[in-house]
């Protein structure tokens, strides 16, 4: 798709460039009085829990944001594999592929020996990252993320919509009523920032607005309101570093172009240029100066033009006639981390958190700060909120324990420290003077090139993993499928489904619903042949356990009267390439082929056998003589990794964390 070449129109990309125009600034709402989660902040995290609460429609859910409407221009540009499977769990990667600029190759540009004054290109590799995922890491438009975000909420039963204009002023949380779980302990109070002044008797304006809630997610960036209020320090390195960048529509002789490109020039900086999405805008991050002890980049009184000018110097000889510059800025490199991630106190002991309900979070920028390349903050804070979503849900609804909540801080604060070591190694990487005063350091950009390898899996956001709970297990299994490591996602690959013949990414099975899968890989014994010899599959034996056996997890948690499937997903794969449906025991229907809705019809997709051509035994280091099974979260990682005869363990998984429905 081509888009932009007459100058750039922020919207919906699916419109023509002559008719695009962005959306009117949505009309103010009168905020509820009460909701179950009050989400402050529309950024990707805000966005990213409230379009997976929006389809809970026992929750209640209200997203505020100080901005006047929807994001227009967006500061971060990539969308890294994981963050693609993670919209995919909500239908939504299509429309995200088709508008997205693939980065399939990295170019690696040095002063040319001969000539320092100019740079040469070192050479051009493929992008290290192809391969992780069945989704390539691309390049659009932060606010498409958000457009599409924004349309699965309001199209969700809640029809949910955010708040606009409004500012909080105020946040307290009434210690007395946090461990009453029927209670609403938060108060926020906001000001509406472009409310009518004056108003009537009847209708008087309303300044401020108080909601009161059962818990509170601030995802409201860098300089988060709800941080503040609730005393939480951010700890780590200040900025020392400023880097201009810009969206730029321009005509140049430089060969790379359209290939992302790292650029170290001898005297004058480095340049980071990202080719973007429609064939004919790029992105520019340009080294700037570095500044001093409590120095702010605004303080530097530079603009686009400045920008533009410095990366004509690094980029020399290459020609760069800028024609519009469609958004720019000017920021800080820093690296920081909240201090907690919570309301809870960080000097618990652990006799004292037990038992404890967390009722305010931090996500997003809001609690990890670090230079914007590459669009690092983005994808690192949709997945903050896809994990803490599935929990505040699980809570809300009585499915599990209200201590799940205190998970989210410590499988998500690791991931911010990882965050901010890779950024601030690959700043110093990118920058060629590190300190002030000192002479520029000597380019390398082969170093570039490894840090990027090494890091390849974090970048795209697919071996981030989490450690060893009650919520990640079975790493002692870990033999039995070498290519699904505990706590970390769900990698996808194919299988193909037994009813129709339909190849399908089991991956794309768990969607941001608040299920649990199951999915059992069979055994090398076949399922349909049962002799004195050969007693049956282990696989089978399983399945009888979930299906009937009063120990099943999903007999213990599905309520009375939902689908069997409701609360724990299960699906099969067989290796045996001559199944049919009608040769499965019939025992084991209520698995294999439940009945559902008000209609009793049976589900035909729980079925699947390898695919010849792509076997997933192989892909993913199955043990094709035990089989095992695989448990994998709401959020797509894997819970546990178990024997498939071992049903006492599956049991007591779910044991530790779920509520029986009885």
């Amino acid at each position: 798709m081509q888009y932009h070449l007459n100058g750039f129109k922020p919207g919906n990309l699916q419109v023509a460039d002559a008719a695009r125009v962005p959306d009117p600034i949505p009309p103010l709402v009168d905020l509820p009085d009460e909701v179950d989660v009050l989400i402050v902040g529309c950024g990707p995290a805000g966005l990213a829990l409230a379009r997976q609460l929006a389809d809970f429609a026992d929750i209640r859910t209200c997203i505020v944001e100080q901005k006047a409407g929807p994001m227009l221009f967006g500061q971060a540009d990539g969308i890294s594999c994981r963050t693609l499977e993670i919209m995919e769990a909500f239908n939504s990667s299509e429309l995200l592929v088709k508008e997205t600029y693939q980065l399939r190759q990295n170019a690696f540009w040095e002063p040319d020996v001969n000539q320092p004054q100019h740079i040469k290109r070192a050479h051009k590799v493929a992008d290290a990252r192809l391969g992780l995922s069945e989704f390539v890491h691309g390049v659009v438009n932060q606010s498409r993320l958000h457009d599409i975000l924004l349309d699965g909420m309001a199209s969700s039963i809640n029809h949910l919509r955010p708040h606009y204009s409004r500012r909080l002023l105020e946040l307290n949380i009434d210690q007395i009523l946090t461990q009453d779980l029927k209670a609403y302990p938060v108060t926020a109070t906001f000001e509406r920032l472009n409310a009518t002044i004056g108003g009537s008797e009847t209708h008087p304006a309303v300044r401020t607005e108080t909601i009161k809630a059962r818990y509170i997610v601030g995802c409201d960036g860098a300089r988060s309101a709800v941080r503040k209020n609730l005393g939480i320090a951010l700890q780590g390195d200040s900025a020392n570093k400023a880097w201009g960048v810009m969206d730029v529509l321009l005509v140049t002789d430089f060969p790379d172009i359209r290939v992302k490109s790292f650029i170290q020039s001898k005297e004058h900086g480095a340049v980071m240029l990202i080719p973007r999405e429609g064939g004919y805008l790029v992105r520019l991050y340009v080294e700037l100066d570095l500044l001093g002890q409590d120095q702010r980049a605004a303080q530097l009184d530079l603009n686009a033009d400045d920008i533009i000018a410095k990366a004509r110097l690094i980029m020399n000889p290459y020609q760069l006639d800028v024609k519009e510059v469609a958004w720019w800025s000017i920021y800080e490199v820093g690296q920081r981390v909240a201090e907690r991630f919570t309301d809870l106190p960080a000097d618990l002991t652990d006799a004292e958190r037990a038992g404890r309900i967390p009722r305010a979070f931090v996500a997003g920028d809001a609690c990890h700060t670090h230079s914007p390349k590459g669009g690092w903050g983005l994808n690192t804070s949709l997945p903050d909120t896809f994990n803490l979503g599935w929990k505040l849900a699980a809570v809300l609804q009585g499915k599990a324990r209200p201590e799940l909540l205190q998970s989210y801080e410590a499988e998500r604060r690791k991931v911010a420290f990882m965050l901010i070591n890779a950024d601030r190694e690959m700043s110093a990487l990118v920058a060629t003077q590190p300190k002030k005063d000192a002479a520029p350091v000597k380019t390398n950009t082969a170093d570039i090139e490894k840090f990027i390898a090494r890091q390849n899996g974090f970048i795209a956001g697919t071996s981030i993993g989490y450690d060893a709970s009650y919520l990640c297990c079975g790493h002692e299994h870990q033999a039995l499928a070498t290519g699904f490591p505990v706590g970390q996602r769900f990698h996808s690959a194919e299988a193909v489904r037994l009813a129709d013949g339909c190849p399908v990414q089991l991956g794309h099975l768990v969607k941001a619903d608040g299920r649990w899968r199951i999915f059992v890989f069979a055994d090398a014994v076949s399922p349909v042949t049962t002799t004195a010899a050969n007693p049956g599959s282990e696989a089978l034996r399983l399945l009888e356990f979930l299906a009937h056996n009063p120990q099943s997890p999903l007999l213990k948690y599905t309520p009375a009267g939902a689908d069997i499937d409701s609360v724990i997903d299960v699906y099969s794969v067989f290796q045996q390439q001559d199944l049919a449906l009608e040769n499965l025991p019939g025992s084991l229907d209520p698995v294999l082929q439940p009945q559902k809705g008000k209609f009793g019809l049976r589900d035909y997709e729980k079925v699947f056998q390898t695919d010849a051509g792509h076997d997933i035994f192989n892909q993913r280091g199955i043990d094709r003589e035990r089989g095992c099974m695989v448990i994998v979260r709401p959020d797509q990682h894997i819970g546990a990794l178990l024997p498939l005869t071992d049903q006492v363990g599956l049991a007591q998984f779910f044991a530790r964390f779920m509520i029986d429905n009885g």
